[in-house]
């Protein structure tokens, strides 16, 4: 045992959102119990790499007195047992991902008496395809929406992307850095008007409206933002500015 720097997760910031996991090169880390937890001090080399993609400022990097980083018995670890951690994760761990079926109230009854025209107007629309210089882009209303947005959220095309420009991601299964580097970049030279963020009510969802607020800061623009949360069952649940 030796005294050294090692990771301190606190639990009562930490919202389970798993965007820790893969900053951590050694897969110390793993959603247990809905938290991010150390798995064991061998395999946590001390230098951090996580803590800048904590939207809960949850990681801290202490001195305590630990075992020894052990290398190669991380590389066994991430080798053997990482396939079988992200079946759990994805079974048990992240709220995200929970198995579940309801029903739809009007299911019997609901008629579609009126078909509606996309209001689609820019391509692509996907975030980490976006051009940072499209010309779309110039004084827009900017609307970033995680992908699971417009599968729930019925009127999406009416309520949310009427006269606003799309643009789409996953802050869990995509990479933030590039988001928040592309966006800061959009936001520098593009003089977006307003940024309305759109994500689901689970807790990796929560993790896009942090990266735009970092955006919006690194750009150094003041820009109006709005946050709406849809619910899994389609509703608004909350909205703020």
């Amino acid at each position: 045992m030796v005294i050294r720097n090692i990771i301190k997760i606190d639990e009562e910031k930490c919202n389970g959102c798993g965007l820790c996991i893969p900053a951590c090169a050694e897969g110390a880390i793993q959603i247990i119990d809905g938290k991010a937890r150390l798995v064991k001090d061998i395999y946590c080399d001390g230098l951090g790499a996580c803590l800048e993609k904590c939207p809960q400022d949850a990681i801290t990097v202490i001195q305590r007195e630990a075992k020894e980083f052990d290398e190669k018995a991380a590389e066994e670890h991430i080798q053997t047992s990482q396939k079988v951690a992200e079946i759990h994760a994805l079974s048990t761990g992240y709220p995200s991902a929970q198995p579940m079926q309801y029903k739809n109230q009007e299911k019997s009854t609901f008629k579609v008496t009126e078909k509606h025209e996309s209001r689609l107007s820019t391509w692509p629309v996907q975030l980490k395809l976006m051009p940072p210089n499209a010309p779309f882009l110039k004084d827009a209303d900017l609307l970033i929406v995680a992908d699971c947005v417009p599968f729930a959220y019925a009127d999406f095309h009416e309520d949310l992307l009427k006269n606003r420009v799309l643009a789409v991601g996953c802050p869990k299964l995509d990479d933030a850095t590039l988001y928040r580097n592309k966006l800061a970049e959009i936001f520098r030279t593009a003089n977006i008007k307003s940024v309305t963020v759109v994500n689901m009510e689970v807790p990796c969802c929560f993790g896009l409206h942090h990266l735009v607020k970092e955006a919006l800061e690194l750009s150094g623009k003041k820009v109006p933002m709005t946050q709406i949360t849809i619910g899994i069952k389609g509703e608004i649940i909350s909205q703020s500015n």
